[in-house]
C-alpha cells in the first residue's frame, strides 16, 4: 500500500459515511475514506441493503470497504466478493463498541478474543491480492489494554495499516482518548506498517499536536466532520502553513448541502434522502445566530422542493 505523506483519513460511521458524504469529505481534502461498516455474513447471504454499501464512485479514491464479523472462513469469503467491485483497500472492523455488533461477536468483541481476531485477519489477507487494514480500539477496558501485542499480530500476519482509536471498549465514546498507547505502538521497534491514530480530533489545532507528540503516520477524523467537511481542508492548511482559512459562507454552506443532499436523491431516493440530511444540518449551519427557526423547517421538511425553498430563506436572512 501507498503511504508516503501524511494522511488524513475520514472516519466510517455507520449511517453517516455513505457516498454522497464521502464524496463532499473527499472535494474538502480527505485523504481516504471508508464504507460504513458490512457484515460479512450478509454479503454472503446477499442480503441488498449490504449490497449497496458497497457502491463507491472514482472520485472516492483511495477508498477501503469496512467488513466486521467473527467468523474466519466467512470474513474470507465475504473479501473475495468485495474484491470484485475494486476498492483500494478492505478494512476490518476490531473496535466497533456498539451492542448490536458486539454480542454478535464481532467489532470490539474480538479485543476479548485476540487469536479469533488474528484468525480473522490472516484468513482475509491470504484471500486477497488487496491490501487489508485494520480499525481497534486500546483494549476491551483498561485493566485489558492490548493494543501493543496485538498490533503485532496483526503486522506478523499481513495487516497493511493499523488504525488505532485511543478508547476502550467499555468507554465507548465517553470520557478523553488516550494517545499514549497509540504513541507507544507507533514508536514500538517491532511495528513497521503505518499507524494512524483516531478519537477526539475535532481541529486543526490538536491535530497538529497530535502528529507531532506521537509521530503518527495520520490522523482519522470521525464525529467532527459531522456537518463539517471542511475541517479536512482546514487540517491541511494548518500542518502545511500555520494558517486556517475562513470558514465557509453562507451561500457556500448551502450549496454544499444541496450537492450533499442531490447525490443522496440520485443514490437513495428522494424521501430517504430528505431524512438522512436532517442530521447534518445542525453542524452545517453551526454558529450562525437566530438558526433555530429554519433548522425547525429543515428537520421537517417532507421532500426536496420544501428543502429547497427553506434554503431560498436562508440565504436570503443572512445575506
Amino acid at each position: 500500500m501507498k503511504f508516503s505523506e501524511f494522511i488524513i483519513a475520514l472516519a466510517p460511521m455507520e449511517d453517516i459515511t455513505d457516498s454522497s458524504f464521502r464524496r463532499i469529505c473527499k472535494r474538502y481534502g480527505a485523504d481516504r475514506v471508508i464504507s460504513e461498516f458490512i457484515a460479512a455474513d450478509a454479503l454472503i447471504r446477499d442480503v441488498e441493503k449490504s449490497f449497496r454499501k458497497l457502491h463507491f464512485y472514482d472520485d472516492e479514491r483511495p477508498f477501503g470497504i469496512q467488513l466486521f464479523g467473527n467468523n474466519p472462513e466467512a470474513l474470507a469469503e465475504a473479501a473475495k466478493i468485495v474484491a470484485e467491485v475494486r476498492p483500494d483497500f478492505i478494512d476490518l472492523n476490531f473496535g466497533c463498541p456498539v451492542k448490536k455488533v458486539v454480542k454478535k461477536g464481532g467489532g470490539a468483541a474480538l479485543l476479548k478474543d485476540i487469536p479469533r481476531m488474528i484468525s480473522i485477519a490472516e484468513a482475509v489477507v491470504k484471500s486477497t491480492s488487496i491490501p487489508v487494514t485494520a480499525k481497534t480500539r486500546l483494549g476491551w477496558d483498561d485493566k485489558t489494554l492490548v493494543i501493543r501485542e496485538v498490533a503485532e499480530q496483526l503486522q506478523d500476519v499481513g495487516i497493511a495499516l493499523l488504525t488505532i482509536h485511543g478508547r476502550t471498549k467499555a468507554q465507548m465514546y465517553k470520557g478523553l482518548a488516550d494517545w499514549t498507547l497509540i504513541g507507544e505502538v507507533k514508536n514500538d521497534p517491532k511495528i513497521h506498517i503505518p499507524i494512524i491514530g483516531n478519537g477526539d480530533i475535532d481541529s486543526p489545532q490538536k491535530a497538529l499536536e497530535m502528529k507531532n507528540r506521537y509521530g503518527v503516520d495520520g490522523i482519522m477524523v470521525g464525529r467532527a466532520a459531522i456537518g463539517n467537511p471542511w475541517i479536512f481542508r482546514d487540517i491541511k492548511s494548518y500542518l502545511n502553513s500555520g494558517t486556517i482559512p475562513e470558514p465557509p459562507g453562507i451561500l457556500e454552506r448551502i450549496d454544499i448541502c444541496n450537492q450533499h443532499l442531490q447525490s443522496s436523491i440520485t443514490n437513495k431516493g428522494e424521501r430517504c434522502a430528505v431524512l438522512e440530511m436532517r442530521k447534518h444540518y445542525s453542524g452545517m449551519f453551526r454558529a450562525l445566530a437566530d438558526f433555530k427557526p429554519f433548522r425547525m423547517k429543515l428537520v421537517t421538511a417532507e421532500d426536496y422542493t420544501e428543502v429547497l425553498s427553506i434554503f431560498d430563506e436562508i440565504a436570503a436572512y443572512y445575506q
